[in-house]
């Protein structure tokens, strides 16, 4: 079989598109923070969070989350997440999880408070607010009654 010099520069090109995407995925993947304390919190509606989501402040990526479990006591989620080593956060910051959009998925944010104190590792959050359940959201505002 003879092949065209075209047919094995498009097949070449296309090798190496997929190897280029297959290696931009590794860098995305591994891009959490190898090095970082841990900080926990609990929340009564984690929403779609799951471990490796991002932890953001101010919109930019600080940390990820590398746990969650439920705490049999309050049946609330409690997620443990990993935060760069050069950020201090205030003790009155609220943890929230929010959403990219309507149909965009869902990651953990960091509202910073105004305190001199500054968490640790191991600390724990003192204000959080759970994800909004959309559905519910619509459902009550259809199913309204007007007066």
């Amino acid at each position: 079989m003879r092949y065209a010099p075209l047919e094995v520069a498009v097949g070449g090109v296309v090798l190496l598109a997929a190897i280029l995407f297959l290696w931009q995925a590794r860098d995305v993947v591994q891009s959490g923070p190898s090095e970082g304390y841990t900080l926990h919190a609990q929340v009564a509606n984690i929403g779609s969070v799951r471990p490796g989501t991002d932890v953001r402040m101010s919109g930019v990526k600080i940390g990820q989350v590398i746990d969650i479990t439920l705490d049999p006591k309050s049946y609330f989620a409690k997620i443990s997440l990993k935060i760069r080593n050069d950020l201090e956060i205030p003790i009155d910051t609220t943890l929230k999880i929010a959403s990219e959009g309507l149909l965009g998925g869902q990651y953990v944010t960091l509202e910073v408070g105004g305190a001199m104190d500054m968490m640790a590792s191991g600390d724990e959050f003192e204000y959080t607010q759970g994800a909004v359940d959309l559905m519910s959201l619509i459902g009550q505002a259809v199913f309204s009654k007007r007066d």
